[in-house]
């Protein structure tokens, strides 16, 4: 796991631009995803939560039918960190 630091505004938005439908909301990094049926949502929080379990780093998952809501942030530090950036950049390959 990366270092715990938080990452400034500019560094943020830096970082933020490398990402595809990522925004930030409430603090929180956060991305939609779009699934034809529960069930896709569903798999897709499986094969999250595997990826997030091995970075030891623990999205906010939302589940409604066909989207999944992702909430990234670095509690321990305050805000958003390199961590975060780092599993959504993992979520996407996914």
């Amino acid at each position: 796991m990366a270092e715990m630091t938080r990452l400034s505004g500019d560094e943020i938005s830096e970082r933020l631009s490398a990402l595809a439908g990522w925004r930030v909301q409430d603090g929180k990094l956060t991305k939609d995803f779009q699934f034809g049926d529960f069930m896709g949502g569903v798999d897709f929080v499986n094969r999250v939560a595997r990826i997030a379990e091995a970075e030891g780093h623990h999205p906010d998952l939302c589940i409604t039918w066909g989207r999944v809501t992702v909430q990234l942030t670095s509690h321990a530090a305050g805000g958003l960190t390199d961590n975060d950036f780092k599993l959504a950049s993992l979520i996407d390959q996914l």
